[in-house]
């Protein structure tokens, strides 16, 4: 039945490698669901149910995956939008964590439709690349600054705005040591080197008095504290559209992107460079970006961490079943999940933070009309603590500079599109 469905063999695999290739991407990802519900419970949100919502959300975004568009490719709630919807739009715009995840549900919705309707290819392909890359960045550089304040490393100050934090404060060193050791193990390619990385530095914490167990198993804590409390209504309002097209445009960049190195990687990648199955691709993950609204985390998106599995040898969606499975039985790992204190999830977002910022490698620096507004788009997200703040700015800027340079035809429509709509959200901001 698995050789009829997934096609195991044409895809030149077999059910015990698609398993290994399961547990592999499990392992690399499975610090999720302990930062996940951290960042969660700063918004306000439970963290008990924010982790169960973070597995279910996981295992269904990655199931439907694996049914829909047979791909090796695991799902979550993806680093950089949980720690955007958290600490910018929650927190930074005072916006309830209910309609903010109406606000998820809604970009969900929005993405289907384009996937549904192949308007993507337009957009997607409208975006120059160097804005892209200069997206990707700055997120990271974006959740670099909350992961340095997390650490204890950087601090307000009343002068020069941030300052370094005090560096024998043990919460402060234990961080420190747990981002060198997350590094130290990635680099040595240790399967599962960012779990064992926190969960060390929650170890080394218990001497201090910062750690305190709970457990490792029990049953799941109960989900009704976020399920089903997404606010569509007060998404809908026209200040939080904003949060809405920001939640869609970078949901889709990030798909796109992990979709085409993913399946790059795994030979899948069609000769012409397209994406085979791309919008069943993009519907799976719509699918699960509305899932986990309702189900009550922030997006759910593919994870490149999926390399590792196809690095193992998975080609076919039971690879994403395998991971699928593995999450569900993570459930009942939440007094172990939930114990994890901030300081030791803080360095695993550092270290995203470093490989988001590799992008900047790729673009065109002998360009300015190409990196200058890649790099600005970089440095206001995490300076104006938005991500949406950086988009705007970017696909204004890049259209802008065009034009002066006597290069108005080399500016997409899509870009002329989106510079527009933010320059009316500016106008009326």
């Amino acid at each position: 039945m698995m050789e009829r469905f997934f096609g195991l063999a044409a895809a030149g695999t077999t059910p015990r490698i698609e398993l290994l290739a399961g547990l592999t991407t499990w392992l690399t990802m499975v610090y999720i669901v302990v930062v996940n519900p951290s960042i969660m419970a700063q918004a306000g949100i439970d963290q008990g149910a924010a982790f169960v919502a973070t597995c279910l959300a996981a295992a269904i975004g990655t199931a439907l995956m694996g049914l829909v568009a047979n791909y090796p490719i695991a799902l979550a709630p993806g680093m950089g939008l949980n720690a955007y919807f958290a600490f910018a739009v929650v927190l930074g715009m005072n916006v309830p964590w209910q309609t903010a995840l109406g606000a998820v549900f809604l970009s969900g919705l929005l993405f289907f439709a384009v996937s549904v309707l192949k308007i993507r290819k337009w957009l997607v392909n409208g975006i120059p690349m160097s804005l892209k890359l200069g997206i990707a960045a700055g997120i990271g550089f974006f959740i670099g600054i909350i992961a340095l304040q997390g650490m204890g490393l950087v601090v307000d100050h009343p002068v020069t705005l941030v300052t370094l934090g005090k560096l024998n404060e043990p919460r402060t060193l234990l961080a420190c040591i747990g981002f060198l050791l997350i590094a130290g193990l990635v680099s040595r390619g240790v399967p599962g080197a960012m779990l064992i990385g926190i969960l060390i530095t929650a170890l080394l914490g218990v001497p201090f008095g910062l750690t305190t167990f709970h457990g490792v198993v029990a049953l799941p804590p109960s989900l009704a504290p976020t399920f089903l409390q997404l606010d569509i209504a007060g998404a809908l309002s026209l200040g939080i559209l904003g949060i809405v097209f920001t939640f869609f445009l970078v949901d889709l960049l990030d798909n796109t992107g992990t979709l085409i190195a993913t399946t790059q990687r795994a030979g899948l990648m069609a000769k012409d460079g397209s994406v085979p199955r791309l919008g069943r691709a993009l519907m799976a993950d719509s699918g699960g970006a509305m899932m986990g609204a309702v189900l009550g985390t922030s997006t759910t998106v593919s994870y490149i961490e999926s390399a590792s599995g196809i690095q193992a040898g998975g080609r076919t969606g039971m690879t994403a079943l395998v991971v699928a499975g593995l999450f569900l039985l993570t459930l009942f790992f939440s007094p172990l999940a939930t114990s994890i204190p901030g300081f030791a999830t803080a360095p695993a977002l550092l270290f995203v933070a470093c490989l988001m910022a590799r992008a900047l490698e790729h673009l065109n620096w002998r360009d300015p009309t190409d990196y200058l507004p890649a790099i600005l788009t970089a440095l206001i997200m995490p300076l104006s603590f938005s991500v949406a703040t950086g988009l705007g700015i970017g696909f204004i800027t890049y259209a802008v500079i065009k034009v002066i340079a006597g290069r108005a035809r080399e500016v997409h429509g899509a870009v002329w599109l989106l510079a527009a709509l933010s320059v009316v959200k500016f106008a009326l901001a």
